[in-house]
């Protein structure tokens, strides 16, 4: 597809795409805007080399042009800006749990988890630290009519299990520079359809994801495990996937309504440090319920 204000590459089968000829430290007028706004509905994820100039302050801007900001529940916000959150692991942190070190839809037990995520480096490691990103309009697209069939009608459980008490991350002790939370008002548990129907593409992606699904509407764990551990696995296929390779002063963002990312912990020894934003969505949109009016 052609744009007339920016460059888009592709990176991957799957999904992702790099942006070049936008200073995002500076205001973006509307035409552009709707450009990348067009970009990442066909792409999933961007990726915004060579920002460094970038400071809170225009990441807040930029993230303000997709909507209104979404709510960090277990993160206290930087004192620049309460909507933006510090990621960050010390050199001598070594092999604890990294936040985000593992498959997941952002904040996805939220009521109304987010439709984006921008997330922005600070400080890099000399080697590692990429993230990982799976489509999963791909990963529904490719299962059995069957089982689409079967799964189009369930909804699941969803719960914060890291930020319970005793899960990785119900205090700092695993990222000390980070300023994590206990917040008991979010450890209740939320029904999500399996598949949500994605309002601007129209397409189907499937919604699970290891982090914070529990269990299928109406049934244990036990007896919900089989086919979670399935879709967890095929949801996270190569073919559906691009990883990105962080370069200072990249800003990534990507639509959580259609993507899992995957943060990988191989810098032991070297600190890392980025910024995250994150732009409220709504509430995820079962297979057969009419959805939203796309965004102007």
């Amino acid at each position: 597809m052609a744009y007339r204000h920016i460059e888009v590459t592709r990176l991957a089968g799957g999904c992702g795409a790099e942006v070049a000829g936008v200073d995002l430290a500076q205001p973006l007028d509307a035409a552009v805007v709707g450009e990348i706004r067009r970009a990442i509905v066909d792409n999933l994820v961007l990726f915004f080399r060579g920002q460094a100039g970038m400071r809170d302050a225009d990441q807040v801007r930029f993230a303000s042009y997709f909507g209104s900001f979404g709510r960090d529940p277990f993160v206290e916000g930087e004192e620049t800006h309460p909507n933006v959150i510090k990621v960050a692991k010390e050199a001598d942190e070594g092999a604890k749990p990294t936040f985000g070190g593992n498959w997941h839809s952002d904040w996805s037990f939220l009521p109304t988890p987010p439709a984006f995520t921008l997330l922005h480096a600070r400080e890099l490691p000399p080697h590692g630290g990429d993230t990982l990103f799976a489509n999963q309009y791909l990963a529904y697209e490719t299962l059995s009519d069957g089982l689409r069939r079967t799964l189009d009608g369930l909804r699941a459980v969803y719960w914060a299990k890291a930020y319970a008490r005793g899960g990785a991350f119900h205090d700092n002790s695993n990222a000390r520079s980070m300023k994590v939370r206990h917040d008991p008002s979010d450890m209740v548990e939320t029904l999500h359809p399996v598949v949500r129907v994605h309002p601007e593409s129209g397409r189907r992606a499937l919604y699970v994801n290891t982090a914070y699904t529990v269990r299928f509407e109406g049934m244990s764990e036990r007896e919900s495990l089989p086919l979670l551990e399935f879709l967890y696995g095929h949801a996270v296929r190569p073919e559906f996937t691009c990883r990105f390779a962080w370069s200072p002063g990249a800003l990534a963002m990507w639509d959580n309504r259609c993507l899992q990312h995957f943060a990988i912990n191989d810098y032991s020894g070297h600190r890392r440090e980025l910024r995250r934003t994150t732009v409220l969505g709504e509430a995820p949109i079962p297979v057969g319920a009419a959805p939203a009016a796309p965004r102007a």
